[in-house]
């Protein structure tokens, strides 16, 4: 006898909804409707995995469709929200392909906070933390993600640094050398953050600053010399063998590559 199809299907769409998730119908219209309807070309019938980042992951079921607007029979949850690892990215805001890219990444790699951070030679003081929280929740639609990173809004480094929690490791990419990233992250575990310069660098006062914080630990990310946003998902990747939740799990969606 042939195998029974998976349900829901792998191809079934993920949609983030920005409330408490429960038992019964949920009215969907706006940019949500619309990729539903519109891009997905979603029919009564049809299953769609819905997340809030509150209670977890919910199976959703086309029981309308109209134009604009479809109305879903949240019908089971499909897996509680997820423990996330306790790392933040602490990044100098870059210009505007870069920072969507860096943050895309970060939410993908399993980061649970973004924080902008304004430095001497920062390009974008003022960052758009509205856009970089979509890049997040559409990075989290496609990577299976039920838990969201916090997006904080932007804090200049001296005031990042006097308010350190006394708790949690702070791993700076330091361009002019440090302990190799993996050695220093597996001798820190606990909670930790990262933290990466804008396109120039820190300047000497700065990086002065720094390594005069008792949490900040300098690493070096290999030989060759990487943007910003290549830097903080090579720190992130390493901090995850390390010290995150690289060990032996599994993606819930099957882990590996996805679209």
């Amino acid at each position: 006898m042939p195998a029974t199809p998976a349900w829901p299907p792998q191809s079934t769409p993920r949609l983030f909804v920005d409330s408490p998730l429960a038992l019964g119908p949920l009215h969907v219209d706006g940019p949500a409707a619309h990729y539903l309807v519109g891009v997905m070309r979603m029919k009564v019938g049809d299953p769609v995995k819905l997340f809030d980042d509150r209670t977890g992951e919910w199976l959703g079921v086309a029981s309308s469709v109209g134009k604009r607007d479809l109305v879903l029979d949240v019908t089971a949850l499909l897996r509680p929200r997820e423990d996330v690892p306790d790392l933040w990215l602490c990044a100098a805001p870059l210009k505007k392909g870069r920072v969507d890219w860096m943050a895309e990444k970060a939410c993908e790699l399993g980061v649970a906070r973004l924080q902008p951070v304004v430095t001497r030679r920062t390009i974008v003081d003022k960052p758009n933390t509205d856009r970089l929280r979509t890049q997040m929740i559409e990075a989290a639609e496609q990577c299976g993600r039920t838990a969201l990173p916090q997006v904080t809004e932007p804090v200049k480094l001296a005031a990042l640094l006097r308010e350190w929690p006394e708790d949690r490791a702070l791993f700076f990419a330091d361009e002019t050398g440090g302990v190799p990233a993996l050695e220093a992250m597996r001798s820190r575990p606990g909670p930790a953050a990262i933290l990466i310069g804008p396109e120039g660098g820190f300047d000497a006062d700065e990086r002065e600053a720094i390594r005069a914080h008792p949490q900040a630990v300098g690493i070096g990310l290999g030989p060759r010399i990487l943007r910003a946003e290549t830097a903080a998902g090579a720190a992130i990747a390493v901090w995850m063998a390390a010290a995150g939740d690289w060990h032996g799990g599994e993606n819930p969606e099957g882990g590996g590559a996805g679209a």
